[in-house]
């Protein structure tokens, strides 16, 4: 084997192993969003601080990434594609720890809801959303081993649904929350929740254009539609 081969084959081992690592990353947030709504439903304190001692390892594998992209970036220098790949890397992995904090936080909230029963349809909703984000997040990993753009596309289009959940459940709070104000505190951990399981869906999104970026050198050059309307919620609309 030459020299320029041998280093061709070592480049391509560490981007892999990089990316291996990302995928078993991933896998764990999906299994910590699963678990993290499951908690909530079943106002089950002990699961929900499972999810949250879970996200120590997500923390890791951030941790043990960063670590190998900075060494690769500094031994092999890379360029082009090369460069893209551990560049998408870092931010696919950056999006998929942010979305472990937000399932953390879920977890964390379940103690504060223990004794609330269930309001109105808001677990059925919070598990409607986190389904849809889970499955935005497995098929986005699997559109970037496949470096599958349309695949992106289509995900990118998808976080609209998770939008409107989380549109129409804000509405409902609100509406329980003023004509029960005894559920205002309530209420107002379920808001929370629901804007972080939108949030994971924003982040499932920014790496499907990562994706793309990867693939194409270059972003989308469309502004995504956006549903989601509660911050500019008013009461009515005009």
């Amino acid at each position: 084997m030459t020299d320029n081969a041998h280093i061709v084959t070592a480049v391509d081992a560490d981007l892999r192993q990089i990316e291996t690592l990302l995928l078993e990353m991933g896998g764990l947030v999906e299994a910590q969003i699963a678990d993290g709504v499951q908690a909530l439903i079943t106002r089950d304190v002990e699961a929900g601080q499972r999810v949250r001692r879970k996200d120590k390892d997500v923390d890791a594998f951030e941790a043990q990434i960063d670590e190998l992209a900075i060494r690769f970036i500094a031994m092999r220098q890379p360029m082009a594609v090369d460069l893209r790949r551990v560049v998408t890397a870092l931010k696919v992995t950056s999006s998929l720890e942010r979305m472990g904090d937000y399932a953390k936080n879920m977890g964390k909230r379940v103690e504060a809801l223990a004794e609330a029963g269930n309001i109105g349809g808001s677990s059925k909703m919070i598990e409607r959303m986190s389904k849809l984000v889970r499955e935005m997040v497995r098929d986005v990993l699997d559109a970037f081993i496949a470096r599958d753009t349309a695949m992106a596309y289509e995900i990118r289009d998808r976080d609209e649904q998770v939008d409107q959940l989380h549109n129409t459940l804000f509405r409902e709070m609100l509406t329980y929350m003023m004509e029960q104000p005894q559920n205002i505190t309530a209420c107002l951990h379920l808001l929370f929740i629901a804007k972080n399981v939108e949030r994971m869906g924003d982040h499932a999104t920014g790496i499907a254009e990562q994706i793309i970026y990867l693939v194409d050198g270059a972003l989308p050059d469309d502004d995504r539609q956006k549903g989601d309307e509660t911050a500019y919620y008013s009461g009515e609309k005009g």
